[in-house]
């Protein structure tokens, strides 16, 4: 039989690489949303005598889908390949290839060795030549990383560890990978830390492709804007690996460096009625908490700023904290957390008549003259009549809020809300989609300007001691 062409063999293997990679970061990087950091990529592989021709020819595919994750260019990735036995070999420098294409092609002619396993030997190379500024390596900067991957089946005929610990302390992050039966001690010892991420093992060469996904991830540098992966409530501005948040025009960014105000003035009354009833389920619920303490996050909490209470309700209602118990962020989050669930039914006309009746009284903590919001959260139909104790919250002018989740009835959602229902409304089929709906929640209530303090009253009492001092003086200029 004809043996297979190694070049055929690496190319076949090519088409099915998107295979082993995550769905997920797959999908990222086909939307441009997941980028490689630019890197100085340095591969040092055995090919002694004991790695046979054919698997060779395997770390070679390997070499070739990780590659084909990367983003090559003299400005991103740059990628080097070392082969080593008893000698070593510079197979590619950093500096020759500036094309994946170009990269990949080169790295399809390597041929092994197949003499001793001097690896010690190897990284001493790699740290004087390979990662030189003459073979095309970049100036050290917290900008550029510089990684050797080492891949070996064998126990080193040379010491390692006092080599690898000067390569760590150059800066060179270093990954080892062991095959078959090598010495997972040396491993260890050429390895960063922490050592988890850093040593692979696989049983033989014949599976080694399964680190792919594992590299691919190692360098891909979300954008996190991109992929929604941000808690920025009105604008997210990338930068490598991370993001700011920024607003809209005629917004100022609170303090907690993601959440936007229309108002600096603002003091708030703010109440979260929240369905505890059975059908909500202990582990939604734990999600529920969570996304009561995003909301708060976003709120400006303070002494004089807003204020927020807690009611949970079910077949009955239960006060879990008023309003201006707490004035801080941290203790009014911890004490959402210590909300236990009630779980029984879901009586929301009943804990609404609560909220206009008590929850923004005075003798609950309630301020005369604060903007008053509700934010109802429920996740079914009441089995109580809402219209009237919703119709009272209007007229009380409480600025309601209805979120609902699962069975929770849309119109009953609208009868609850404030006008214009669009923006006071939400619902979502999935408890896990409620983040996305603290992001659009938007608390922006202004106080109104004392009628005997606003600018134009001013201005008209300016004038009209303007008048009357010319008046006076033309009066005493006339009798003069």
């Amino acid at each position: 039989m004809t043996p297979t062409p190694p070049l055929f063999l690496l190319l076949l293997s090519l088409i099915g690489a998107q295979a082993t990679v995550d769905v997920r970061t797959a999908a990222a990087m086909a939307a441009g949303l997941c980028k490689t950091r630019p890197t100085d990529i340095v591969f040092i592989i055995d090919s002694s005598r004991s790695v046979r021709p054919s698997e060779f020819e395997q770390v070679k595919v390997f070499l070739a889908k990780v590659i084909e994750g990367l983003d090559i260019g003299p400005n991103a990735t740059r990628v080097g390949v070392v082969n080593y036995a008893s000698r070593v070999k510079n197979e590619v420098s950093l500096k020759t290839y500036r094309t994946k294409a170009g990269l990949i092609k080169a790295v399809t002619k390597i041929e092994p060795l197949s003499t001793g396993t001097m690896t010690g030997l190897a990284i001493q190379f790699a740290l004087n030549v390979a990662f030189s500024e003459g073979e095309g390596a970049r100036v050290k900067s917290p900008d550029i990383s510089k990684v050797a991957i080492i891949v070996t089946d064998g126990r080193p005929q040379d010491n390692v560890k006092d080599v690898a610990q000067r390569a760590r302390d150059a800066g060179i992050e270093i990954f080892a990978i062991g095959v078959g039966r090598v010495d997972m001690s040396t491993l260890k010892q050429m390895a960063s830390d922490s050592l988890d991420d850093h040593v692979d093992y696989v049983e033989s060469y014949s599976v080694i492709e399964k680190l792919t996904k594992k590299f691919k991830e190692a360098f891909c540098v979300s954008d996190l804007c991109a992929t929604g992966d941000h808690d920025c409530e009105q604008v997210c501005i990338s930068s490598p690996g991370s993001f700011k948040c920024a607003c809209k025009d005629g917004f100022t960014l609170m303090d907690n460096g993601r959440s936007c105000s229309a108002c600096s003035n603002s003091a708030t009354d703010v109440v979260f009625l929240i369905d505890g009833s059975k059908s909500v389920r202990p582990e939604n619920f734990e999600l529920v908490k969570k996304w009561i303490n995003q909301i708060i996050d976003k709120l400006d909490v303070s002494e004089s700023k807003a204020h927020v209470g807690l009611v949970q309700y079910s077949s009955s209602v239960k006060q879990e904290f008023p309003l201006g118990r707490y004035n801080n962020k941290k203790d009014l989050k911890d004490a959402v957390k210590k909300m236990a669930y009630m779980e029984r039914g879901t009586m929301t006309g009943q804990a609404l008549h609560y909220l206009t009746d008590n929850s923004f009284s005075a003798g609950q903590g309630a301020r005369p003259g604060v903007a008053k919001v509700g934010i109802v959260f429920t996740d079914g139909r009441s089995q109580d009549y809402i219209g009237d104790a919703a119709k009272k919250t209007k007229e009380h002018g409480f600025k309601m809020y209805a979120v609902g989740v699962g069975n929770a009835v849309e119109d009953e959602l609208k009868e609850i809300a404030s006008e214009p229902t669009g923006e006071h409304y939400f619902y979502t089929a999935d408890f896990k989609a409620m983040t996305q709906i603290a992001k659009k929640l938007q608390i922006n209530i202004c106080q109104e300007e004392d009628p005997c303090e606003c600018d134009s009253l001013v201005k008209f009492q300016k004038k009209v001691e303007e008048a009357l001092q010319a008046l006076t003086k033309k009066y005493i200029l006339y009798n003069g």
